[in-house]
């Protein structure tokens, strides 16, 4: 049997809350299957060892539009699909689906504005395996061998942010670095890209170099064995955050420009902090970066590495 999964979204950390319910789908049916999914979603990086994947079919831009729908309908129709699961409420993707000549096909309900990210999928997914499936992602990485000094407690900081309200100052994560290094040995691990270079290069500025690593010019398969292996991460809400959490990582995350109840409450792994205040409530406009708490972040940061 071949089946299709669709998750279009773009972001890193939707590819991760996703992860559960591809693998139930796969379990269900006792078949690896084919994912279509946006190239900055990180896809191939995030299933890349993860057997019930066998396949990335990426939706670059050239399948995007009208003459994108009989392009990404040439392509599905040379791979025959028995079924597809589409992750979104989109008649794009239906039609593109039943003009791939797929039999079966499983989608939420059309034209469907607003969800929690989250229970959608679960619903969705549940009902079509009939089972329970747990939130709690879980990123297969076969390579492990990151070796950490025993003598350290080994912290990686989310440093990035898809957006400027969304990312706590980096004088706060220096800062904070500092004043947990000054109660435990620590080794600091920056987790940003080359769009967060000057955010790494103040935090560098600030450190001996035998105190840190920076991601800078690693791909994200390249990150995963080092975060596999922290003792905690600290970061704002971004896609470094998820990745922690589906590698079975303690994650404080600061929200305070996004939906905490969406992107906060899939897993017991995750740990939240919102600006003074709030509780529960934190989403897109909430504009709360001044008003988190950096004894709050401290504190829990320390109580979580004892």
């Amino acid at each position: 049997m071949k089946i299709l999964c669709i998750n279009t979204r773009k972001g890193v950390g939707d590819q991760i809350l996703f992860l559960p319910y591809i693998q139930a789908i796969s379990k269900k049916f006792d078949s690896p299957v084919s994912l279509l999914a946006k190239n900055n979603s990180k896809a191939r990086d995030i299933y890349d060892d993860d057997y019930h994947v066998n396949e990335i079919i990426e939706l670059e831009k050239n399948l995007d539009g009208v003459k994108g729908i009989f392009k990404l309908v040439e392509i599905l129709k040379k791979k025959k699909f028995d079924k597809a699961f589409i992750f979104n409420s989109s008649l794009r993707y239906n039609l593109i689906a039943r003009l791939s000549n797929i039999k079966s096909i499983y989608q939420y309900p059309l034209f469907r504005s607003k969800d929690n990210i989250v229970i959608s999928a679960k619903v969705f997914t549940e009902e079509i395996v009939d089972n329970i499936v747990s939130s709690e992602p879980n990123l297969i990485i076969k390579n492990e061998s990151f070796n950490v000094d025993e003598n350290f407690k080994h912290i990686c900081l989310g440093l990035s942010a898809s957006g400027p309200t969304k990312r706590w100052d980096i004088e706060n994560f220096i800062k904070l670095a500092k004043k947990i290094n000054d109660k435990i040995k620590c080794k600091f691990y920056l987790a940003g890209g080359t769009n967060d270079i000057n955010l790494i290069n103040k935090f560098k500025n600030s450190f001996p170099q035998e105190n840190f690593i920076s991601f800078e010019k690693l791909r994200i398969k390249e990150t995963l064995p080092i975060i596999s292996k922290m003792d905690l991460m600290i970061s704002n809400d971004t896609s470094w955050s998820h990745l922690a959490v589906a590698l079975k990582i303690k994650t404080l995350t600061l929200f305070m420009d996004s939906p905490v109840m969406a992107y906060g409450r899939y897993s017991s792994r995750m740990f939240t902090i919102e600006p003074a205040g709030q509780k529960n409530t934190t989403t897109h406009n909430t504009l709360g970066k001044d008003k988190i708490s950096f004894d709050e972040v401290l504190n829990k940061s320390i109580e979580y590495l004892i």
